[in-house]
């Protein structure tokens, strides 16, 4: 991979063992996706700050980092383990943890943004704008509908990327790649909720072989929730990173059956019911909390619903009146943090749950040990108020 002068020099130790050690991770990184070379990035959202994530290993690495370096472009934070404006009955160690890794990236200077969706919060660069974008949903939502250009970083990747301001040449940052060679047909399956789009995107993340993939059936255009669902699914089962929409689609064509979809939903969703209702994997947005409150229209949940969301969005919410409406059904809002990974949910306080979220099922499952009830939004709200 050819490096600058200037690229060359920091590697070599000019600017301090950190920074060196951060290029040496972009460069090999660049060399087995066979990038040509680094490209300025405008953007880069880091993961690794929920401390159930990074561990102690991590919290000492991120303390040690903070000691020297300061971001060069703009960096955005994925969700941490708990919201700081509720009690919770969290161990000292798990809340004194958390609280370093926050100050530590404070220090470096990223945006406090606690969010997997960025996208709904901050200004948009120009499409076709190398980014690095750690987050698997946003960064597959990213290069398919606002046409960024990231691979699926690794929070290391995304971190380093951050830290030079520049990511390796290669796979979803070039255009010749983000072409799908091969679509999904899903035929005569119905796909109307959003819960059938994030078993579509799961599904076809396990089949994707690719960088890009496409889904020949689906309409170019997709409202917000159905776009954040499939992202999130395709994000969570795989490698692939972007999906296009569209009939004209070249290359080769794998069909998905009810079989697929029956046996997809049947591997997530291991109860009938639960004991707590969670919405927000990704975190909601307005436009679903808009969705959620004409659902609700006055009733009130018969069971705890949280709801995940990102500190900037519940404040939009609270702005216009949309909060107190839906916390008039009896739901609770938790922000900066998301249910995945969560240590506010284990199986010693909750045996399953219910949510919508193709996502939030395989890592409450899978992770967080607990059984999940998967069901669309307007089927949780009308079993369960």
């Amino acid at each position: 991979m050819r490096l600058t002068k200037s690229e060359e020099k920091i590697l070599a130790g000019s600017m301090g063992e950190i920074y060196a050690s951060a290029y040496r991770v972009l460069l090999a990184i660049g060399q087995a996706t066979e990038a040509e070379k680094l490209v300025p990035i405008e953007w880069a959202h880091v993961s690794g700050v929920n401390y159930n994530t990074i561990g102690d290993a991590g919290v000492d690495f991120l303390q040690e980092v903070s000691k020297e370096v300061r971001f060069k472009v703009r960096t955005t934070i994925n969700p941490m383990g708990f919201d700081r404006t509720k009690p919770v009955t969290l161990s000292k160690n798990f809340l004194s943890k958390q609280m370093q890794i926050v100050e530590s990236y404070r220090r470096m200077g990223a945006i406090q943004s606690f969010s997997c969706t960025p996208y709904e919060i901050f200004n948009l660069p120009k499409r076709g704008t190398p980014v690095s974008f750690a987050e698997s949903s946003a960064a597959v939502f990213s290069n398919s509908f606002l046409g960024l250009m990231t691979n699926k970083e690794s929070a290391l990747s995304a971190l380093a990327s951050a830290i030079t301001g520049k990511s390796p040449y290669s796979d979803l940052r070039i255009e010749e790649s983000r072409s799908p060679r091969v679509a999904i047909k899903h035929g005569g399956v119905a796909i109307n909720t959003e819960t059938d789009y994030g078993l579509l995107g799961y599904i076809a993340g396990k089949i994707a072989k690719d960088s890009c993939i496409a889904f020949s059936d689906l309409k170019s255009e997709m409202e917000m929730m159905p776009a954040k669902a499939i992202s999130s699914g395709l994000g969570t089962s795989g490698s692939c990173g972007m999906f296009t929409t569209g009939s004209k689609q070249a290359g080769d064509s794998v069909a998905i059956d009810d079989e697929e979809m029956t046996r997809a939903k049947d591997e997530l969703s291991t109860d009938e019911d639960g004991d707590l209702i969670l919405f927000g994997s990704p975190q909601l947005g307005l436009s679903e909390l808009t969705y959620l409150h004409d659902l609700i229209a006055g009733r009130k949940f018969d069971k705890r619903c949280i709801i995940f969301c990102s500190r900037y969005v519940h404040d939009q919410a609270r702005k216009i009146g949309l909060a107190a409406k839906v916390e008039s059904s009896g739901a609770e809002f938790m922000c900066d943090s998301c249910m995945c990974l969560s240590p506010l949910i284990t199986r010693d306080n909750t045996d399953s749950i219910i949510t919508n979220s193709v996502k939030g099922a395989y890592y409450m499952k899978n992770s967080n040990r607990v059984g999940v009830a998967l069901k669309d939004m307007k089927t949780i709200v009308g079993t369960y108020s």
